[in-house]
């Protein structure tokens, strides 16, 4: 499997403090008519570290179910205990999952060698394709492109990474580390055009939640070439992806903004707190000025 596309890190709708079934199964029809690649369910934006471990798998559940094959499902299966990371993987296989995301170990800081054998274990227990995920911002520590083509080497099943440092020219160190064939994901939308320009695959979103056609669009003109497209979609649409990722943490204003529109509820489980009314009255207003509202 290559990973190529885009792909949304989808929301997990709450109501009454469950999961919201009616809600998860809506944002999932709607991402599929927009010709979503594939969706990745439980990853940060899904709000993983708050779902135990049976409403983790099964959300992985209900979007394979409700995807009903018509995109890939790349449910979010890491953790900072590799052991838990196998069973949430061994579980989303059995499940129907068409890929696995790998977060980097959070708050235990491994060592890269750690990082090798933390994937490596879990690549040996599964066959489904992993994509990597580095994200410093979250766990302090980053997966080192030497590190990626080690597990490139040793894995079969490591096919992709999703790269969320905010640094290009990581992206052009994973191109010279990795082979031909190897995905490289773009973890942060405003960097979409950017990185694919330097040889990224696709894009791992979060905006797309909200406006998954121009999403699309975006990535289709990136890897088709067409950059003059590509950056005319980026100037526009810059100031609401810039907005999403900074009005609060994510995921609580892709969410907010998604429950503006009516798709689901703005609910979050602690330590996740609302947005200020400072903050949401800016995203109002920002949602408005690109008639979303």
């Amino acid at each position: 499997m290559s990973f190529s596309g885009t792909y949304t890190a989808l929301i997990t709708p709450f109501r009454n403090g469950e999961i919201d079934v009616p809600a998860f199964k809506s944002l999932i029809d709607r991402q599929i008519a927009a010709g979503i690649t594939g969706i990745v369910p439980v990853g940060t934006t899904g709000e993983s570290p708050t779902l135990d471990t049976d409403e983790h798998i099964e959300v992985i559940r209900l979007a394979v179910e409700f995807a009903a094959g018509r995109c890939e499902v790349i449910g979010g299966t890491g953790a900072n205990a590799t052991a838990e990371a196998i069973e949430l993987t061994e579980a989303a296989e059995k499940l129907g999952a068409t890929g696995s995301l790998q977060v980097c170990p959070y708050y235990n800081k491994p060592s890269q060698e750690g990082l090798y054998l933390h994937f490596k274990a879990i690549a040996e227990s599964t066959h489904l394709p992993i994509m990597l995920y580095s994200v410093p911002g979250r766990s302090s520590i980053e997966i080192a492109p030497e590190t990626a083509a080690r597990l490139a080497a040793d894995c079969p099943t490591v096919v992709a990474i999703k790269e969320a440092g905010g640094s290009v020219d990581r992206i052009n160190q994973l191109v010279q580390a990795l082979p031909a064939d190897f995905g490289i994901l773009c973890g942060d939308d405003p960097l979409t055009l950017p990185f694919v320009s330097c040889g990224a695959t696709g894009l791992v979103s979060v905006a797309s939640n909200l406006i998954p056609e121009i999403m699309v669009s975006l990535v289709k003109a990136c890897l088709s070439g067409n950059f003059t497209e590509a950056l005319a979609l980026q100037k526009q649409y810059y100031p609401l992806m810039r907005g999403l990722m900074t009005l609060d943490v994510n995921p609580v204003p892709i969410k907010t903004a998604v429950a503006l529109q009516g798709h689901c509820l703005p609910d979050l489980r602690l330590p996740l707190a609302p947005m200020s009314d400072d903050a949401t009255a800016k995203l109002t207003d920002l949602l408005k000025s690109y008639n979303l509202l």
